[in-house]
C-alpha cells in the first residue's frame, strides 16, 4: 500500500506499506547559484537506508533526486559554474530557477506544474510532473514522469557541458540522482547494465536498464535500478569522484523542445542489499511489482 501526503508548503511524504520512503521538498532554501528547484531527499530503502545526498561539499548544487539542465537557452538551471566553449567552467550570472507553480489533480500520487525561469524570472519552459511510489518484490519503485513545453511561441534548446565543448562524456542534464556516500571516501560503488560494468563502460550507454550498488552511510549495501531512457537519451554515470546517475537528455547533441512536449518517465527500483545482474534482468523481463492499492493524497494543497 502506498500513500502520498501533501500539506501546504511542507515537504510531500511518500509512503509504501506504511513506511516513509521519500520526502519531496517543494520550495527549498537553496543558494541562487546552486539552481534552486524541487527535489526528493531523503530517499530511503524500506529498511531505512538513506540513498540520496543533498548539497554535498564536492558539488553543493547536487540536490537529491531532481530534474535540471546546465544550458536551457543560455540559462544555467543545474547550478554551479557554466561550461563555456574554449574557456572551461566559469562562474556566470546565468542561474535560473525551477519553481513550483501549483498542484494538479491526479489520483496516482502527486502532480504539479512548474516553470523553468531565466535569471530575470521569465518562464522558459513549463513542466508537468508526476511522482508516485509503489511496492515491488525486491523493495519499492519510484515513478518520476515529466513533460516539458516552451513557455512562449518559440523553440527552446537544451544543452550540456558536452554539447558546449567539454570532452570526456560530460553530457549530464535531465533526471539526476545523487547517491548517498558510504562511510568513507574509499568505499566502492559499482555500476552495471545487462552487458557492461564500470563507469567507463556504461557512461554514455543507451541500455534499457542500469544498476548501481553501494554502501550506505552505515555501511549496509543497497541497490538502485534505473529505467526509462527515450529518444537519444544516454546514461551519465559517476562512481569515482562521486556516486550519481543521470538519464541525460543532451548527452551528445542539444535537444530542442518545441510545441510537441518532451516527455520522459523514469522508474527506479530501491532495494536493500545487493542485487545481481541475473536477478535484475529477470525482474525487468517479468515486469514485476504491483500497483499500489492506495495512492491517497491527504492534507491541504498550497494556494494557487
Amino acid at each position: 500500500m502506498s500513500r502520498t501526503e501533501v500539506s501546504g508548503a511542507q515537504p510531500v511524504r511518500l509512503r509504501v506499506d506504511g513506511v516513509e520512503v521519500a520526502s519531496y521538498v517543494v520550495d527549498p532554501a537553496v543558494d541562487p547559484r546552486h539552481g534552486p528547484r524541487p527535489y526528493l531527499h531523503p530517499v530511503r530503502t524500506l529498511g531505512g537506508l538513506v540513498v540520496t545526498d543533498v548539497e554535498p561539499a564536492d558539488h553543493p548544487w547536487h540536490l537529491g533526486v531532481s530534474v535540471a539542465m546546465q544550458d536551457v537557452a543560455g540559462t544555467n538551471l543545474w547550478g554551479g559554474r557554466t561550461y563555456v566553449r574554449d574557456r572551461g567552467y566559469t562562474w556566470l550570472d546565468d542561474h535560473g530557477t525551477i519553481a513550483h507553480v501549483r498542484w494538479l489533480p491526479w489520483a496516482g500520487g502527486f502532480a504539479e506544474r512548474l516553470e523553468w525561469r531565466d535569471p530575470a524570472g521569465r518562464p522558459l519552459l513549463v513542466e508537468e510532473r508526476r511522482i508516485a511510489a509503489a511496492a515491488a518484490p525486491a523493495g519499492w519503485e519510484l515513478s518520476f514522469a515529466y513533460a516539458l513545453t516552451p513557455a512562449g511561441p518559440g523553440e527552446v534548446a537544451l544543452g550540456s557541458p558536452a554539447t558546449n565543448g567539454r570532452p570526456g562524456g560530460a553530457g549530464y542534464g535531465g533526471f539526476f540522482w545523487r547517491c548517498a556516500p558510504g562511510p568513507s571516501a574509499a568505499d566502492a560503488f559499482t555500476v552495471f547494465t545487462a552487458s557492461a560494468a564500470g563507469e567507463e563502460a556504461v557512461n554514455g550507454s543507451g541500455e534499457p536498464w542500469l544498476a548501481l550498488t553501494g554502501p550506505s552511510a552505515g555501511g549496509l549495501p543497497y541497490t538502485l535500478v534505473f529505467r526509462g531512457l527515450a529518444g537519444d537519451d544516454r546514461w551519465f554515470v559517476r562512481t569515482g569522484i562521486y556516486p550519481g546517475v543521470c538519464a541525460a537528455l543532451a548527452f551528445a547533441r542539444p535537444l530542442v523542445v518545441d510545441a510537441g512536449a518532451v516527455r520522459r518517465r523514469l522508474t527506479v527500483l530501491v532495494a536493500d542489499g545487493v542485487l545481481a545482474r541475473d536477478q535484475i534482468a529477470a525482474w525487468v523481463a517479468g515486469r514485476p511489482g504491483r500497483p499500489a492499492r492506495d495512492h491517497g493524497v491527504s492534507g491541504r494543497r498550497p494556494a494557487r
